[in-house]
């Protein structure tokens, strides 16, 4: 009988992954890019459907990926040690799911093979985003969403 070995991310911790193994977990949803709102007596967060304006609302990727943070004054750069850090990304996102201990999910493209499925499954912002620069900070309560489980 024959067995499979189990994939990185059930076999490593966050901290020791590749880069390449920590940049492949990302699924390209785009939900991470959307604003959001923190209530600061309760500590939650709530979605809106505005994007930075560097997401592209198609692809759900950045534009300038390698130059995100420089350009964008609060665009964050994940790290597998702040991973205690993580309560503000959606329970889909998978940084989120391995440092609590859950597994992907099937559409995750990782384990699906098909980078479609994060889109199929409707978890992306595809299609569903209103850029940062058509919305003034002020307006931004008018555009909290449901649709993202956190």
């Amino acid at each position: 009988m024959v067995t499979e070995a189990k994939p990185f991310w059930n076999t490593k911790k966050l901290n020791e992954m590749t880069t390449e193994e920590w940049e492949s977990l990302c699924d390209g949803c785009g939900r991470c890019c959307l604003h959001k709102l923190e209530d600061m007596d309760t500590g939650l967060y709530f979605y809106t459907n505005v994007a930075c304006r560097l997401l592209d609302n198609e692809s759900c990727r950045c534009k300038n990926y390698p130059k995100r943070i420089s350009l964008v004054k609060d665009c964050l750069a994940l790290s597998p040690d702040d991973h205690k850090q993580y309560d503000w990304l959606p329970l889909s996102c998978a940084y989120r799911q391995l440092a609590i201990g859950m597994d992907l999910e099937w559409w995750h493209p990782l384990v699906s093979g098909d980078p479609d499925t994060v889109h199929q499954a409707r978890i992306s912002v595809r299609n569903r985003t209103v850029s940062e620069n058509g919305v003034a900070q002020e307006q931004l309560e008018d555009h909290i969403i449901s649709w993202i489980d956190f």
